[in-house]
């Protein structure tokens, strides 16, 4: 094994903590040396996973000469000035999706990337689940033929805070959520040429409150001329349900489980199983991989699995997405 990537996390937050875990205990190759968030309570958590530098501002971890690498899993809203800072310091990136909550900002952070030429990995963690590549390998391999049809959908058990939904910090559920459906979607099927989106407030009336929605349909064209649909609610009450098909012309491959515990209950009642409780449960696994991946990619030369490209991309339908629903038309992915 290469020497060890010495690790910067800015952005210590609920998720924040989870990534720290995973480089502390989980990646062998990477060395978890510096933190930085903007709410001091936090610096004891990260001081207890061994963290020895604790900067309350991220340029001054970035400025770090003994730091290589910057895991940046902060509000989106953030994820520019962070980027920019650590591209033109040479850092390799990991950022947390989605790019940005704004194209123009993606964009110009598309810009340096290229112009720095630094190793950029773009956090899409689907990609890294165990069943979400087997059925990548097997559309490669021919196993369903042509892919003609997309089908996706990712419902939370709960809703989150109405903080966190606001758009103005979120980007809207497509953005926010949407987007590891529209990922998938470009990454089996290629790239998107058109998305109609309908959706509503349809079961919690407060989420009109931030100006977003609970509930919602995109379908998508792709550039080839094959189908998507993507359907995302944040009233899956019964369990953390994500799923995919992939309706192929020599088959169909399904991707994704409900049931958490592999054992069923039958009793005069009827026949019951548990569920997935949340998104821990069900990809905690591919967390933990896709850092592996970008730690191991950085270390040997080879380029990103997931790239600053791929970022923008995504957020390019995600954006169209939201504008299709408010505008009530269908919406074609315009390059710059």
């Amino acid at each position: 094994m290469s020497q060890k990537i010495n690790v910067g996390l800015v952005g210590v937050g609920r998720m924040g903590l989870v990534y720290a875990e995973d480089l502390a205990y989980r990646v062998p190759q990477a060395n978890l040396v510096a933190a930085s968030d903007i709410n001091p309570a936090i610096e004891a958590s990260a001081k207890a996973l061994g963290v020895a530098k604790w900067y309350p501002a991220y340029q001054d971890l970035i400025d770090d000469k003994s730091v290589d690498a910057v895991v940046i899993i902060t509000p989106t809203s953030s994820h520019r000035d962070i980027i920019i800072a650590a591209a033109k310091a040479g850092k390799a990136i990991f950022c947390e999706k989605p790019l940005s909550i704004s194209l123009e900002e993606a964009r110009q952070i598309q810009q340096v990337i290229d112009s720095t030429g630094v190793f950029f990995h773009m956090g899409f963690m689907r990609r890294f689940d165990r069943g979400y590549r087997a059925a990548k390998e097997k559309i490669e391999q021919g196993e369903i033929g042509t892919p003609v049809l997309f089908k996706a959908s990712s419902r939370d058990p709960f809703r989150p805070s109405l903080e966190y939904m606001d758009p103005r910090h979120s980007g809207g559920i497509m953005i926010d959520m949407g987007i590891h459906d529209i990922d998938l979607a470009r990454w089996m099927m290629g790239e998107v040429a058109s998305v109609y989106t309908v959706g509503g407030v349809l079961a919690y009336p407060e989420v009109n409150e931030v100006g977003d929605i609970d509930n919602a349909v995109t379908t998508l064209t792709f550039e080839s001329g094959m189908l998507g649909v993507i359907d995302v609610s944040r009233s899956g009450v019964y369990g953390y349900d994500i799923r995919a098909e992939i309706l192929g012309t020599k088959g169909t491959l399904k991707v994704g489980y409900l049931r958490e515990t592999p054992v069923t209950v039958l009793n005069k009642e009827g026949v019951t199983h548990d569920t997935v409780p949340y998104f821990m449960e069900r990809f905690e696994r591919a967390y933990i991989d896709q850092l592996q991946n970008f730690i191991e990619n950085f270390s040997t030369g080879k380029p990103p699995s997931i790239t600053c490209a791929d970022g923008v991309a995504d957020l390019e339908v995600a954006y169209a997405a939201t504008i299709s629903y408010k505008e009530k038309r269908p919406i074609g992915i315009t390059k710059p």
